[in-house]
């Protein structure tokens, strides 16, 4: 790792199916920004157990996610690709930042409310889930964390327990910063535009996944929702269309104004057509790529170990530290 560069920090948790909307939200925007920083792109596997799981199912997509990761792009000898569980150091801060944290500001987290709305019983891990996400960034003393709208607000949490540990102790921590794209933060369910894709959806209709075939992408652009409408025009009040050319302008780089003019007087279907083999031709070599991969399961542990050993060192030196100021005995 550069002393030269600033340190960035992501991360996706192994649950669902990576979907176009983690790609453009999220995995593209680190490849372009992988050779700018001292990149760690973690998968968060401790976040997952939140919710019951399978074992051997969260095993599996956990190197499947490795590998989704590398196919789009991400180097793994360039960067740090490992897993969240891998590094203790992580749960270690986490105890430390529990004590620094506040009960109504947990209470206040949107996406908790969300989550909670349909469960019966609500394990504690959902419930603190901000506080490790917060150690996950701070452990490795991250300037710069790539985040959708959803998640600023347990940046923000991040970012007032790094402040709270600072004054309370000396400083410590740099106070992280937000990466929000401008576009592709958002990309809009296929059935229902007016909810963000989620790769958790138990639709599979909703989502454009990456590991998709050919012939499901076209019958799932084929169904996705437009409107009643005859033109081929951007307008918000239009969401399922809007959403359709927003992912048609985010692969193509074209303008949307151009992809207007491209389809004056044209069909849905023809529109369809054409994005659909858009999104095609960007997964086979992601697809390809993958599955040399994910049958190699030497080279993806040796990858997440790897990752492993030298995440730990950058975590081992801030744990230290942290307990040595809080009082603990070394």
């Amino acid at each position: 790792m550069s002393e030269n560069k600033k340190t960035l920090l992501s991360g996706i948790q192994p649950s669902g199916k990576l979907g176009i909307g983690n790609y453009l939200g999220a995995i593209k925007n680190w490849v372009d920004l992988q050779d700018e920083y001292n990149a760690i792109f973690l998968i968060v596997d401790l976040h997952a157990l939140t919710i019951k799981q399978v074992p051997a199912d969260i095993r599996e997509r956990c190197y499947s996610f490795a590998a989704q990761y590398i196919a789009c792009g991400i180097n793994p000898e360039k960067n740090i690709v490992t897993m969240q569980s891998h590094v203790p150091a992580h749960t270690q801060l986490m105890w430390i930042f529990s004590n620094l944290s506040y009960m109504g500001e947990m209470q206040r987290m949107t996406q908790f409310k969300d989550k909670i709305k349909d469960m019966k019983n609500i394990n504690v891990g959902l419930f603190s889930y901000p506080i490790l996400m917060a150690s996950d960034i701070l452990i490795y003393q991250a300037d710069l964390v790539p985040v959708g709208a959803d998640q600023k607000q347990h940046l923000e949490l991040a970012r007032n327990i790094a402040q709270r540990f600072n004054t309370q102790y000396s400083d410590t921590f740099p106070i992280p910063e937000p990466y929000i794209p401008e576009t592709g933060s958002r990309i809009m369910s296929l059935q229902d535009p007016t909810r963000k894709m989620s790769k958790s959806d138990d639709n599979d209709h909703n989502i454009l996944g990456l590991l998709d075939s050919p012939d499901m992408i076209v019958k799932k652009i084929k169904r996705a929702v437009t409107d009643s409408g005859t033109t081929i025009e951007f307008d918000e009040n239009r969401p399922g269309l809007a959403n359709l050319l927003n992912i048609y302008s985010l692969l193509s780089e074209e303008s949307i104004k151009d992809i207007e003019a491209k389809f004056e007087g044209k069909m849905y279907s023809d529109f369809k057509e054409d994005l659909a083999d858009i999104i095609v031709e960007l997964l086979s070599p992601i697809q390809t790529k993958y599955n040399e991969l994910i049958n190699d399961k030497a080279y993806l542990s040796d990858i997440l170990s790897r990752g492993a050993e030298r995440a730990s060192q950058i975590a081992y030196k801030t744990i230290r530290k942290v307990y040595k100021k809080s009082g603990l005995i070394q």
